[in-house]
């Protein structure tokens, strides 16, 4: 796929997990929790010991799943990743180089953001879609307000948003949430209802996300 198919159906749902635990086992284990629970897309933060063998492992296992990898501090970094099978790379701030080396080889980037101004950098550095981060640190107002004025910036809050707050946020304009443990917690069985719950949920969020747009 194109990177522009990537990030559409990365977004697609509404919401990806973000795994982060003490090894690669622990990682492949929540990862899978979430997609075996009807996600289609989730990203292994580098932070995780060896994470490249979960990512390399999922991508073996689940050819259909979209697995990526977070926390992708520099270019050295993004090509290990993306040698291993991720399709789309998260970071937590904007490094220009991670969005280059991303895009050298068809892999869409999703840099961090905090304020209007990084947003426009962000964008203008070719960034396919714009990590908010922390998005605990706003509300979904904020997307709104900054929408109003940068209606072409495509947002995903990341960190502290819950499988509660993620319709809030998506109502709001976020084209997708990126969420951790809140949603991949708790065993297979716990992740498959919360998935579920969720789906449900940004599904109606965005219809009537939509119907208020169309007024």
């Amino acid at each position: 796929m194109y990177r522009w198919e990537l990030t559409r159906a990365i977004t697609a749902q509404g919401a990806f997990g973000i795994v982060r635990a003490d090894s690669a086992h622990e990682a492949r284990e929540a990862a899978e929790a979430v997609l075996g629970a009807g996600l289609r897309a989730v990203e292994v933060a580098l932070t995780t010991p060896d994470a490249t063998r979960a990512v390399a492992e999922l991508a073996a296992a689940r050819p259909d799943a979209l697995v990526g990898a977070g926390t992708v501090l520099d270019a050295t970094a993004a090509r290990t990743a993306v040698d291993a099978g991720a399709r789309f790379l998260v970071s937590p701030g904007l490094r220009p180089e991670v969005i280059r080396a991303g895009h050298r080889y068809g892999v869409p980037v999703f840099p961090g953001v905090a304020t209007p101004t990084e947003i426009v950098r962000a964008l203008e550095e070719g960034a396919d879609a714009l990590k908010l981060f922390p998005a605990s640190a706003v509300s979904p107002s904020w997307i709104r307000d900054v929408r109003a004025a940068l209606p072409q910036a495509p947002l995903i809050p990341t960190g502290g948003v819950t499988a509660a707050t993620a319709p809030d946020w998506i109502a709001a304009g976020a084209v997708a949430c990126g969420m951790g443990a809140a949603l991949t917690s708790g065993g297979p069985a716990a992740a498959g209802e919360r998935v579920a719950a969720l789906l449900d949920a940004l599904a109606h969020a965005r219809a009537g996300a939509g119907a208020g747009e169309g007024r």
